[in-house]
């Protein structure tokens, strides 16, 4: 491993940690020329997951834009960064679990919505908003009420 500071190919490992439930290993590093510390994560590769979009499209599934909309959701909200951080883990590996290599972006949303309406429920609102594309206030009234109704079933 090439130090990122100096460019030295000695480094040593000072410790290791497995990480993602096991799938990730992240190493403490530090380099034998200059000194300075640096972390590694170890992880194995597996098949590019593809979303299929609603017009047809094929993207590769990106857990960064994932999260993005996820925080989108949620800011200002009491939510932590590790929350979400777990559950876009969480709904990529049951992603992963569920699907060969392809995966509806409808999925993806609805796995998301599931999510959010355990964590906060004003950020499931923003999310479906979005989502389910809210063309007026009547649709924005019903899924309020459909929320409000699951909520008493409970």
């Amino acid at each position: 491993m090439h130090c990122p500071f100096c460019g030295n190919d000695e480094t040593k490992v000072l410790e290791s940690r497995q990480v993602e439930e096991g799938t990730a290993v992240r190493r403490r590093r530090e380099c034998d020329h200059c000194s300075r510390r640096f972390t590694t994560f170890e992880k194995y590769e597996d098949m590019p997951l593809v979303v299929v979009k609603k017009d047809g499209r094929r993207e590769e599934f990106s857990r960064g834009k994932l999260k993005a909309g996820i925080l989108r959701a949620c800011e200002k909200r009491p939510v932590s960064v590790e929350q979400i951080e777990t559950m876009a883990y969480e709904i990529e590996k049951n992603l992963r679990n569920g699907h060969d290599r392809e995966v509806p972006s409808k999925s993806i949303g609805e796995a998301v919505m599931n999510n959010l309406v355990h964590l906060d429920e004003v950020a499931y609102i923003r999310f479906a908003s979005v989502y389910r594309e809210f063309k007026d206030v009547q649709r924005f009234l019903q899924e309020l009420h459909e929320l409000v109704e699951k909520k008493g079933n409970n």
